[in-house]
């Protein structure tokens, strides 16, 4: 038999350090494994005196120590995660804000926010992939989730599914998106600005149809019945379709156009100025959504302004749900829709 030497020891590999447990930093705080636990998870139930606290936190720190989280879990019974699917679409700034707040929100009530990136997968093929990660709460932005996908989030343990869409789904909690009030808002101020022959942008990228079109349909009910016409504009969103666009400009004969979105305004806007397109003068241009940098293009932009919800409130309607999942599922509906004129309408 052959017998391989060791190594030297300069070319060991270093024993791997032990992970620091909480009783190690009960002993190094002189306090009680409990007492470690009620400091560390923040716990209301027990008053801990703050030179304890105190104690306590330099000792984790020291040691390196942070609590486990799936011990934590079995403990309460459920995860405190709430998992936030990413969007179907690229989210714009006001959405981008309105996540932003939520889970500010959710990390002053104890919650921790994840957020899960696309995969391709959609509806209750999807509610299957976050089930794996037994979220305590669930919050699907857009269309898709049914009753079959709400059942499975809630038998892995998910206390709470809220959905932010334009239709309830059984079980749910339901923030309702009326896409339609926004093209309505619009199409009504550009009617009453004196504007006939009226374009509605429709962005032609992937996903995006499932807000452009009740947008549409909304400016549409709003000039039914009236002396105004609609034209559909398909818009990328890239200088060149704008351009493209705006070249046919003459022989489309618009007085006005509804944008989809602010973002899509200020793209359409500056092609058409480009091709000699007076604003308003002779295109009225309004976007929606409200965003600071409309304020500082030269024409200002005319807008709809959206409320989405605080993220204090949905926060606490997870909250809510979290902590009595029997209850019925509450429905609130949102994107008031408020015309704010500028000087581009």
């Amino acid at each position: 038999m052959v017998q391989i030497p060791n190594p030297p020891a300069s070319t060991q590999s270093p024993a791997p350090r032990s992970v620091p447990t909480s009783a190690d930093v009960a002993r190094l705080a002189g306090v009680s494994r409990a007492t470690v636990s009620y400091v560390l998870n923040n716990t209301s139930a027990v008053r801990i005196s703050e030179p304890t606290r105190r104690r306590v936190h330099e000792a984790a720190k020291e040691l390196g120590y942070v609590p486990h989280a799936a011990a934590r879990s079995l403990r309460a019974g459920h995860s405190r995660m709430v998992l936030m699917p990413a969007p179907p679409v690229p989210a714009g700034p006001l959405y981008s804000q309105f996540v932003h707040d939520f889970q500010g929100a959710l990390s002053r009530l104890d919650y921790t926010v994840v957020q899960y990136g696309a995969s391709g997968l959609r509806g209750d093929d999807a509610a299957r992939a976050w089930a794996e990660l037994r979220p305590v709460a669930v919050l699907v932005p857009g269309p898709g989730l049914g009753p079959e996908g709400v059942d499975i989030l809630k038998r892995s343990g998910a206390r709470a599914v809220v959905t932010l869409s334009s239709e309830r789904v059984e079980g749910a909690h339901a923030l309702l998106m009326d896409h339609d009030g926004v093209g309505r808002s619009a199409a009504t101020h550009l009617y009453a600005r004196g504007r006939r022959r009226i374009g509605v942008v429709v962005p032609d990228e992937r996903g995006m149809d499932m807000f452009s079109v009740p947008r549409l349909a909304g400016a549409r009910d709003a000039l039914r019945d009236t002396d105004a016409t609609v034209t559909v504009l398909p818009l990328a969103f890239t200088e060149e379709s704008a351009a493209e666009l705006a070249a046919q400009w003459p022989r489309l004969g618009l007085d006005s156009v509804f944008a989809y979105n602010d973002e899509y305004a200020m793209l359409l806007m500056r092609a058409l100025q480009d091709e000699g397109v007076r604003i308003p003068e002779d295109t009225a241009v309004i976007g929606a959504d409200d965003l600071l940098l409309g304020r500082l293009l030269r024409p200002r932009l005319s807008t709809v302004r959206i409320a989405l919800p605080f993220g204090r409130d949905l926060a606490e309607l997870v909250d809510r749900a979290v902590r009595n999942p029997g209850a019925a599922p509450e429905a609130h509906e949102l994107l008031a829709a408020t015309v704010v004129h500028r000087d581009s309408s």
